[in-house]
């Protein structure tokens, strides 16, 4: 049981990827017309370590030889125009957030801090977390335990009473890095990634969030 709660964004709280791989393709195709669209499940996979990391191995798949940093902005401004078109929270998200209701909660994510605000304030639940972090607001990105030493710092936690809820091998890294218990969940980007990683929890549904609950 935490006192404090700490989400990933994509693939924990909300679906992003049809919204992520728009925006990727529109990307490749301003800078290299005629490329050919990436599947869904291949941008999908890209994703978990921040914009420019999504975009590199985009640039890669495609057989483009052009630097990451300079279609990052032509990433940015195509994803800037879509974020939510398609993204919604998973089913039971919104439920299990209403019912932690007593919890401090916080996101902490890779994608930059004000596409993660503008999403979740899109979706109405902005007003349950305490903090909503990104790349931008911290000095380092996942699984660079900074950032999340610094919102344990931020919301006075120790790490014993903080849990990182996250779905992929980086948000477990995260945690471990920084001495918190890491919670996995079953319904995101990268469940086999996730399980090989061993998170010291997983969790096959949003209403099991509720356990984490202190009492």
């Amino acid at each position: 049981m935490a006192r404090l709660l700490i989400f990933d964004l994509d693939g924990t709280l909300v679906d992003s990827s049809r919204d992520l791989a728009a925006a990727t393709n529109a990307a490749l195709e301003r800078v290299a017309p005629g490329t050919a669209p990436l599947p869904l499940a291949a941008v999908t996979s890209f994703v978990g370590e921040g914009a420019r990391v999504l975009v590199e191995r985009s640039l890669r798949h495609s057989g483009l030889e052009l630097p990451a940093d300079e279609v990052l902005p032509v990433f940015l401004e195509c994803y800037a125009g879509r974020l939510l078109d398609t993204t919604r929270l998973y089913p039971g998200i919104a439920e299990a957030l209403d019912a932690l209701r007593p919890q401090t909660l916080a996101v902490l994510t890779n994608k930059p801090g004000p596409f993660s605000r503008t999403i979740l304030e899109g979706l109405g639940v902005a007003g349950r977390f305490a903090r909503i972090w990104g790349a931008g607001d911290v000095a380092a990105r996942k699984p660079d335990p900074s950032g999340l030493l610094q919102l344990l710092a931020e919301l006075a936690a120790a790490p014993g009473e903080a849990a990182m809820i996250g779905d992929s091998a980086t948000d477990v890294a995260t945690a471990r890095a920084a001495g918190v218990v890491s919670v996995g969940v079953a319904w995101g980007l990268d469940p086999v990634g996730l399980r090989a990683a061993q998170p010291d929890l997983v969790l096959e549904h949003p209403r099991e969030l509720l356990a984490l609950a202190a009492s």
